[in-house]
């Protein structure tokens, strides 16, 4: 007898941001670095890509039937190299895979620096365990080239195969080569390109943007920066360029008084996770919950023909459905005015998440919830 279980709400993890929220309350805001809630504009990572081949796999690599481009790559290469492969020779290649090969050129890189690249197989390579990326040149969005990647691979797994079987321990088409990419050419940057540069917040906050020029302004003197939006900061550099980098060395160290953000839940409605900051409180209110599950067994049946009658015997399932829900009682949740208290009353409910999710849309509705929901 088979049976199949199949309840409307699954069980799905729950992750509440909790700590410590008697200190999250003790005080009406939170000191923090400027260099953790704003960054320069137009100083930031660019990311590089190419298309590669990566060699000496053992048996390994892309079957050339089933993806033709690892042939036409590995025919395009021989020819830059001299090597004329004869029309409509048929290439088995087994030690050769196509990768895509991705990295990250972190700002101020110069020529002759190294970065890490991540390697991707693109065909169907079973392994590019002890394979060899060849040259292979990294292009930006502009499509000019600024590094070159090459190396051996680091792969972080293992596995084995024989007579049908077959064993692996992490992922064995992906792979990673420290350092294995030289900078060929820097990007630009504001940095030199003018007297005035502009600090961008990481979220859009009026108050925020206002601490931040008002203790620049005292650190550097009036005037030196004014806040132009809830977002952004707009910063006089010094006229000496050796001067600049000291002067942004302060700035990044300075203690900025960030209040406490507006209350928000984050709610990501495919896996079921539920995060609230510290500012969410909730009013009082009653909340009646319940669960519905379906479960349906399946009992094989087999059919036995009379003698003689030239039947066929036949084999049906004769299926069985029950439904049952659980009574829901109703709950009374106090007042809470601290996160703690809402983590309490929350977990009073005895709710899986996925309930949770839809009893949090319901109390704010109610005006129960003095939170902004925000699903992701």
């Amino acid at each position: 007898m088979n049976t199949t279980q199949r309840p409307f709400k699954p069980l799905i993890a729950l992750a509440f941001l909790a700590a410590s929220a008697s200190m999250w309350w003790s005080a009406p805001a939170q000191a923090v670095r400027l260099k953790e809630i704003a960054a320069v504009q137009g100083v930031r990572n660019n990311q590089l890509m190419g298309y590669g081949l990566v060699v000496g796999l053992d048996g390994t690599g892309d079957q050339t039937t089933q993806t033709p481009f690892t042939a036409q790559s590995v025919n395009a290469m021989l020819q830059q190299m001299g090597i004329t492969v004869p029309t409509g020779t048929a290439m088995q290649l087994k030690n050769v895979a196509a990768v895509l090969v991705t990295a990250t050129l972190p700002p101020f890189a110069q020529p002759g620096q190294a970065i890490d690249v991540n390697v991707s197989s693109m065909g169907n390579a079973k392994s590019l365990r002890g394979g060899t990326l060849i040259a292979t040149p990294l292009k930006g969005a502009d499509g000019q080239v600024y590094a070159l990647a090459q190396g051996n691979l680091i792969i972080g797994g293992a596995g084995a195969s024989a007579g049908g079987s077959k064993v692996q321990i992490n992922h064995l088409s992906a792979g990673r080569i420290p350092e294995g990419a030289t900078v060929e050419r820097g990007v630009p940057t504001p940095w030199l390109q003018g007297s005035v540069i502009q600090y961008d917040l990481q979220s859009d906050d009026f108050n925020t943007a206002r601490e931040v020029a008002n203790a620049i302004n005292r650190a550097k003197g009036a005037n030196t920066a004014e806040a132009i939006s809830g977002r952004s900061i707009r910063v006089s550099l010094p006229t000496q360029p050796g001067e600049r980098v000291a002067f942004m060395a302060d700035l990044e160290n300075l203690s900025i008084e960030q209040a406490i953000p507006a209350a928000r839940v984050i709610i990501n409605a495919r896996t079921g996770s539920i995060v609230l900051n510290q500012a969410v409180t909730i009013g009082p209110c009653a909340v009646a919950h319940g669960n519905l599950s379906v479960t349906i067994n399946s009992t094989p049946v087999i059919s036995q023909p009379s003698p003689l009658s030239q039947g066929q015997t036949v084999v049906t399932e004769k299926a069985d459905i029950k439904i049952n829900q659980e009574p829901g009682s109703l709950i009374q949740m106090p007042a809470g005015t601290r996160l703690t208290d809402v983590v309490k009353a929350l977990n009073a409910l005895g709710a899986n998440p996925q309930d949770l999710i839809a009893i949090l849309q319901a109390m704010k509705s109610a005006g129960a919830l003095k939170a902004e929901l925000e699903v992701i």
